[in-house]
Order: C-alpha cells, then structure tokens, then sequence
C-alpha cells in the first residue's frame, strides 16, 4: 500500500506537487502527464528520492522521512538513463552491489547475479565492460541489478525512452514477469494495457484517476 497525505512538494519558490491525497493499494499503477506535470517527482518520492515538503509518504506503513533507509531497501527505483544508475565498470559488479551493501554472503550473491542475468538474456556478462554494452542491454543490467534485491515495490521512471521497440519489448516483458508490484511511469501509452490503475498528473496534481482506456482518454483530450 502507498500513501500520500497530504503532500505537497516546493523546489524553491516552485511548487512542483500540489497537496497530493492518494491510497494506492493496487500492484500495477501507471502515471502519465506531459513533461514537466510532476509524474517523475511524484515517483522519486516513493522511495525517498525527493522527500515532502509538506505533509507524508508512507509505503507499507514506513515514512519516506522518518524511515528512508528501510523503505529504500523495499523499493526498487530504475531511472530512465541507466547511466544515471550503473556506477561499477562491470556487469557483475554493478548488479552484486546492492546485494553486497545488504551483506549477503559472497557465494549467494555470485549465484543470484548469475540467475538474474540469465533470466534476463544476459547470462554470462558478468565480466563485461558496461561501457561497452548497448543501450538496451545497459538498461537490462540496471533492471537487474534493482531485482536482484528482490523488492516489494519496483518504480520505474521513464524507462523505455531512450530505447528501441526490440529493447523497449525485453523491458517490459521483464517487468511483467516481475511478481511484484509496479509503479510504471511512462509517455508509451501503450505500456499501459492490462494495468490497474492509471494516475494523470498535470501542474503538479492528479486530474484523472481511473482505469487506462479512461485516464489515456483524458490525458489525450488535454494535450490536444
């Protein structure tokens, strides 16, 4: 369960997310908006990225201010630019680094980056070069290094942008496979299908809230 009360979120004089109140108990919850509508701040206050600067953000009962480093060991959070993410110069180091801040034994953490590199097409990267791989495969290691940790919560922002229909396919077919819940932030509306619940943001507030064929639908009427 995530929960918003009363949130609001200022960057100077900006107020960037407008007393937001929201209960969102389903497992696949999409957001969508146009640039600059808040749906990203929005997503980076779930794991406490941004915190509030009014009100509270809670996910499973814990405070994303009072409780930070517990609720971002619970949620996953891909970026859209994986090399906003990736920090090791090999696939094997990047993807064993949250395992290792986690403390989980050496030989586990060498059979669960090799599990989860297989089970995403990359079997066997281990020792190569990040800088070296294509932009789908990058955005593949750092999906995989945030399910590696196994989270309760995956958020993802944008995820897709910057890749091709054939990456943009193997992305989401392993978010889909993901038994967790999702939070997908993201401008392909077609990503969309099969979801839940869909939120609209527009100045910094939720204009529509719903299932997708009426969310889109609206989100479609005000950018025309």
């Amino acid at each position: 369960m995530i929960e918003l009360e009363a949130v609001s979120l200022r960057r100077g004089e900006a107020l960037v997310l407008d007393r937001l109140d929201l209960a969102l108990p389903e497992r696949r919850i999409g957001v969508i908006g146009a640039n600059g509508s808040g749906k990203s701040s929005f997503a980076r206050l779930l794991n406490g990225l941004l915190l509030p600067s009014e009100g509270h953000v809670r996910v499973a009962g814990l405070d994303t201010s009072a409780d930070g480093k517990a609720v971002r060991r619970r949620i996953g959070f891909v970026f859209q630019n994986p090399d906003n993410q990736i920090v090791y110069p090999t696939v094997g180091e990047d993807v064993a680094f949250g395992l290792k801040a986690r403390k989980v034994p050496k030989a586990e953490i060498a059979a669960r980056v090799a599990a989860i590199l297989d089970r995403h097409g990359l079997g066997g990267f281990e020792d190569r070069l990040v800088h070296e791989l294509s932009g789908g495969e990058r955005q593949m290691v750092a999906l995989a290094g945030v399910l590696v940790t196994e989270p309760d919560l995956l958020v993802l922002d944008e995820p897709t942008t910057l890749l091709d229909l054939r990456n943009t396919r193997r992305i989401i077919q392993a978010v889909e496979a993901a038994d967790r819940a999702v939070v997908l932030v993201t401008h392909d509306l077609d990503l969309l299908a099969g979801f839940e619940r869909v939120l609209c943001f527009d100045g910094g507030r939720v204009v529509a809230d719903g299932s997708p064929p009426e969310v889109i639908a609206h989100y479609r009427a005000l950018a025309s």
